[in-house]
C-alpha cells in the first residue's frame, strides 16, 4: 500500500485524468459513482480536492474500462514490462553487431521511459546507447550515457549502479586515462566489500574489467589478484554473458604467467559461451584474444588467422575503436611475418581512424611498430619521430610496462646514431617506470571481498 501510494500522481492530476476519461465515454458524474459513491464525492474528486483511496480508484478504473496503474499514474497498462521486453529486444541487436540499429531502439526506449518517469527503465536505456557508443567509439557520448544512467539510480543500491560506473571506467580506459579508471573500479570495489554489499554479479562484473588497466599499467600483481577474485566469485553468478566476459579477461593474466594452455581453455570456455548466446561483439574480442595468445607462443600464422576473423567481425559491425585495436595486434603479427609494409598501411589506417584523444595506448602501440619498421629500413629520423610521439601519448596515460620497453627502444636507437647522452636519458626514465609499476600510483588494493 505504501509503494504504491507513494507512486501516485498528486490528486489534481488524478481529478484532471478522471474528468477527462469519464467525458470520452460520455459519462455523467452520477454514472460514474454508482453504486458505490456519490456525485458530490466525484465532483470534489474531479476537482482535486481529495486523495482517492484504493478502492475508489478500483470503482473508477473499472468504471472507465481502464488498469488501475494507469489511472493513477497515467502510465499506460503494463508499460514497464513492455519497456523492458523492448530493452531486451535492443540488447539483442546489439549483441548480434548492429550498433546503430540498436541505439535507435534505445533512444525511442528512453524518450518513452522519460515521458512516464520510469527511472530504472531510464537508466537501462542511457546505459545501453552508453554501450552502444562505446561499440563505435564515441567515447565521450559514451561517458554521457554512463554518468546520465548513474544518475537516474542515485537513489538505488550501489550494486544496481556498478554497471554504469563500470561502463564509465571502461571510457575512460579506452581514452587512455588509465589511472583514473582503475580509481573508479577499486573505490567501488571497495565500497561493496567494506559495506558488506557482497552481490556476485557486481564484483565479478568490477574485478573482470579491471585486469585490462593494471595489465597496461604493469600492475601485473593486482591483475592476478583481481583474475583470481573473478574465477573464485563466477560459481555465484547466473549470468552466462558475464561469466565469458571474466573468462576472456581473466585470459590475459594466464598469459602474463606463461600458463599459455591455461589460457586459451579460459577463451575457449568464454567463445562457446557467447556462440551459444550469439553475442558477436564479445565472440570477435575472444578471437582477438586468441590471436594475442598464438603471437605470445610463437604461433604466428595461427595468430594471423584468429585476428583476421576478429577483425573482420569488428568491422562487419563498424566497431571502429576496437577493430583499430585488433589492427594493431594484426599488424605486429604481419611484420613478424615479413610483409612490413603491409603492416606499415595498415597502421597509417589506425592512426586515421582513432587518434590520440580515442585511444592513447593502441595510437602510441601504431606508432611504436610503425617506428620498428622504419627502423629495420634504417630511416632512423622516422623511427625516432614514431618513438617520441608513442612516448608522449604513453605518458599522458601511465602505461608503465609499455613506457619502460618504448624507452629502451628509444635508447638503443640513439645510442646507435652516437647520442649516448641522451640514450642514458631515455634508459633512466625506462628503468624508473621499470622499477616503480603502476601499482604504485594506485594506492592500497581494494578489499578482499567474502570468497
Amino acid at each position: 500500500m505504501i509503494n504504491r501510494m507513494a507512486e501516485r500522481d498528486d490528486p489534481e492530476i488524478i481529478g484532471r485524468r478522471v474528468q477527462q476519461l469519464r467525458r470520452e465515454r460520455g459519462m455523467t458524474q452520477r454514472q460514474l459513482a454508482e453504486p458505490a459513491y456519490t456525485p458530490a464525492y466525484i465532483s470534489t474528486l474531479e476537482a482535486g480536492r481529495v486523495r482517492p483511496s484504493d478502492e475508489a480508484l478500483r470503482h473508477l478504473s473499472e468504471r472507465l474500462g481502464v488498469e488501475f496503474d494507469e489511472l493513477a499514474t497515467g502510465r499506460p497498462a503494463h508499460l514497464a514490462t513492455t519497456l523492458r521486453l523492448g530493452l531486451t529486444d535492443a540488447q539483442r541487436t546489439l549483441a548480434t553487431g548492429e550498433a546503430e540499429a540498436a541505439a535507435e531502439q534505445y533512444a525511442a526506449l528512453l524518450a518513452e521511459a522519460e515521458r512516464h518517469g520510469l527511472d530504472a527503465e531510464q537508466a537501462a536505456a542511457q546505459l545501453g546507447l552508453g554501450e552502444c557508443a562505446l561499440d563505435v567509439g564515441d567515447l565521450a557520448v559514451a561517458r554521457r550515457h554512463f554518468e546520465r544512467a548513474e544518475k537516474s539510480l542515485a537513489d538505488a543500491p550501489l550494486p544496481s549502479r556498478v554497471p554504469a560506473l563500470r561502463g564509465r571506467a571502461v571510457s575512460h580506459y579506452l581514452a587512455g586515462e588509465l589511472r583514473y579508471a582503475c580509481y573508479l573500479l577499486e573505490s567501488t570495489l571497495d565500497e561493496l566489500n567494506r559495506s558488506g554489499l557482497h552481490d556476485p554479479d557486481a564484483l565479478l562484473l568490477l574485478y573482470a574489467s579491471a585486469i585490462g588497466p593494471y595489465m597496461d599499467m604493469g600492475a601485473h600483481a593486482r591483475a592476478a589478484q583481481a583474475a583470481e577474485f573473478a574465477l573464485a566469485l563466477a560459481p555465484q553468478v547466473g549470468d552466462p554473458a558475464l561469466v565469458a566476459r571474466m573468462h576472456r579477461s581473466v585470459a590475459r593474466t594466464l598469459l602474463a604467467e606463461g600458463r599459455v594452455a591455461e589460457a586459451d581453455a579460459s577463451l575457449a570456455k568464454a567463445a562457446e559461451l557467447y556462440r551459444q548466446l550469439q553475442i558477436r561483439t564479445e565472440l570477435a574480442n575472444c578471437h582477438w584474444m586468441r590471436g594475442y595468445l598464438y603471437v605470445q607462443n610463437g604461433e604466428l600464422e595461427r595468430a594471423e588467422k584468429e585476428l583476421r576473423e576478429a577483425l573482420g567481425m569488428l568491422a562487419e559491425k563498424r566497431a571502429a575503436l576496437y577493430s583499430s585495436q585488433v589492427a594493431v595486434e594484426l599488424a605486429d603479427v604481419l611484420h613478424r611475418r615479413g610483409r612490413s609494409e603491409e603492416a606499415a598501411e595498415l597502421l597509417h589506417g589506425v592512426l586515421g581512424d582513432i587518434g590520440p584523444e580515442r585511444g592513447a595506448v593502441h595510437s602510441a602501440a601504431a606508432h611504436r611498430l610503425l617506428g620498428i619498421i622504419a627502423e629495420d629500413a634504417r630511416d632512423t629520423e622516422a623511427a625516432e619521430e614514431h618513438y617520441v610521439r608513442a612516448l608522449s601519448l604513453l605518458e599522458r596515460a601511465g602505461a608503465a610496462g609499455d613506457l619502460a620497453d618504448l624507452c629502451r627502444l628509444l635508447g638503443d636507437l640513439l645510442r646507435r646514431t652516437g647520442r649516448v647522452e641522451a640514450a642514458l636519458d631515455a634508459y633512466r626514465t625506462g628503468l624508473g617506470h621499470r622499477t616503480a609499476p603502476g601499482t604504485t600510483t594506485l594506492g592500497p588494493a581494494p578489499a578482499q571481498p567474502p570468497l
